[in-house]
């Protein structure tokens, strides 16, 4: 028997599921998604999760600029490698959500818990992905090079939202009713 009061949590983990496999294949894979554009016109260089304009797909690169390119900054790169993770765990909540929409309240119990670690692996990625990016952009234009955030900070920021609300609901969901209501026999 299916718990309407699960589905609003259910919908919100598939969004931001969603959200956050878009954000995952940014730039190299999808030139459409990025979280710095760099420049302007046909030479604008973007970054993404797995690499940049141009360069092979990699966990953790380097910048164009050498003043940004330092450990920390290097380091910085290798952990966007939440944003596939946190989609992941959005994933898995969305399929427990499915399990206890239908069948049994342990699926939205395990719903919540899903959501709750997708939510705090996407509030960590969005303040490294707001840091970092945030630095680079400050310094390209300190070098007078034209630099703006892209469309994946947004993207990381609504996936992070909807799993906040998508927790809440999901948390109220596992107080509803799983079972029909309890009939007088009739003689």
């Amino acid at each position: 028997m299916a718990v309407s009061q699960v589905i609003p949590g259910l919908f919100l983990c598939f969004a931001a599921m969603v959200l956050l496999i878009f954000v995952s294949v940014s730039v190299p894979t999808w030139d459409r998604v990025s979280f710095l554009n760099v420049g302007i016109g046909a030479n604008q260089l973007r970054y993404g999760v797995f690499g940049f304009t141009g360069s092979k797909t990699q966990i953790g690169y380097l910048f164009t600029d050498d003043r940004i390119n330092t450990g920390i900054l290097h380091n910085l790169t290798k952990t966007l490698i939440l944003h596939p993770i946190a989609a992941a765990l959005a994933g898995l909540a969305f399929l427990f959500g499915l399990c206890g929409a239908g069948y049994h309240r342990s699926g939205t119990i395990l719903m919540t818990l899903l959501s709750g670690l997708a939510l705090l692996a996407t509030l960590v990625a969005w303040v490294i992905d707001m840091a970092l990016f945030g630095i680079a952009r400050h310094r390209y234009r300190e070098d007078g090079i034209p630099a703006q955030y892209g469309n994946a900070n947004w993207l990381t920021l609504g996936a992070l939202v909807a799993l906040m609300l998508g927790f809440c609901a999901s948390a109220c969901g596992v107080f509803g009713r799983y079972s029909p209501r309890r009939r007088d026999p009739v003689y």
